[in-house]
């Protein structure tokens, strides 16, 4: 039997499927983990991860004889790719299961942002409806329309191309910023970033994270979009400069944000959670039943197609080295 270490803890029913078909030992359960794999990381040709945790280089190294890697979601910034590419180790993760409801969220947050929904509740939970017009108690703000509004798409990859298509039910006009267009895709790309967000009401980042993107939204582009423009961040908090998102927001340099990632999550900066022009989740985006489920799904089925055929049912790309 297949001999896989996990480095975090997993849905119980994917961590009884992977002990039923592998010979499975989660790392976090060891009292002292880099003592453990000094010994032991030899024995191991898998490693189960995820997108947030990652296998950072060190992990990677203590494991001599690692075959294959197969990551909890899609994010890739955190795994060390270079060098699962020179050791020939292959690297699953589990990317289109979660198109939908990562740009499901993507559409609450405009929503939320626009129409201040989050901040309504709060409102309406204050007792502030009840002395509405009162000396003590302004009206509930004014919000912004997300139908037929201007849409900028960071990234028009699998999710981002899911954005562009639910807009076409909100009447909005779709643009999209990659480093090159995307072959056959139907709405207009915008080779500066900077001209995007100035076109935008609502600029949707959805780029890989990672170092050659990372601060790729900073504060020249939160200029550009503008007092009237607002920031959604569906991807990795690296893309945006979170000190000056801060900066932008708190002096009302652009209109809101609907954030679900953070630079240092779980850390979100302590300037954001009295704004009420700003949106903040616990990085849910694919938190439901159906797509963690999927998601755990595909974890699996990368592992035991590798070990049983040799090939992962979805591969990572690799960088060229």
């Amino acid at each position: 039997m297949n001999k896989v270490l996990q480095n975090l803890k997993l849905l119980p029913a994917l961590e009884a499927r992977l002990a039923t078909a592998f010979d499975m030992h989660r790392l976090s359960d060891e009292a002292d983990p880099q003592a453990f794999l000094a010994t032991h990381g030899g024995e191991f040709a898998g490693l189960v991860t995820s997108a947030a945790v990652g296998a950072p280089p060190a992990l990677v190294d203590a494991m001599p004889n690692l075959r294959v890697i197969s990551s909890f979601g899609v994010g890739l910034d955190k795994l060390d790719l270079v060098t699962a590419r020179q050791r020939g180790i292959a690297v699953g993760y589990t990317p289109d299961v979660l198109n939908d409801c990562v740009a499901d969220l993507a559409f609450g947050l405009m929503l939320d942002a626009g129409r201040g929904l989050s901040a309504a509740d709060r409102y309406v939970r204050r007792g502030d409806w009840r002395g509405a017009g009162t000396p003590a108690t302004a009206p509930f703000p004014l919000g912004r329309k997300v139908s037929g509004a201007c849409l900028g798409i960071v990234g028009l990859g699998r999710i981002g191309s899911s954005i562009a298509r639910r807009a076409s039910g909100f009447d909005m006009s779709v643009r999209y910023h990659s480093r090159r267009p995307v072959v056959d895709a139907p709405w207009p790309h915008e080779p500066s970033l900077r001209a995007l967000a100035l076109w935008a009401d609502y600029l949707v980042v959805i780029a890989a994270g990672g170092a050659g993107t990372r601060h790729l939204v900073n504060a020249d582009v939160l200029k550009a979009l503008g007092p009237n423009g607002f920031l959604i961040n569906v991807s990795r908090g690296s893309v945006v400069d979170e000190a000056a998102l801060v900066r932008a927001l708190v002096d009302k340099r652009i209109a809101g944000a609907g954030l679900d990632v953070f630079e240092n999550e779980p850390r979100v900066p302590e300037e954001l959670l009295a704004l009420d022009n700003v949106v903040l989740l616990p990085h849910i985006a694919s938190a439901t039943i159906e797509t963690r489920q999927a998601m755990a799904d595909r974890v699996f089925d990368n592992l035991s197609f590798f070990f049983s055929e040799g090939r992962l049912v979805s591969p990572a790309p690799l960088p060229t080295v």
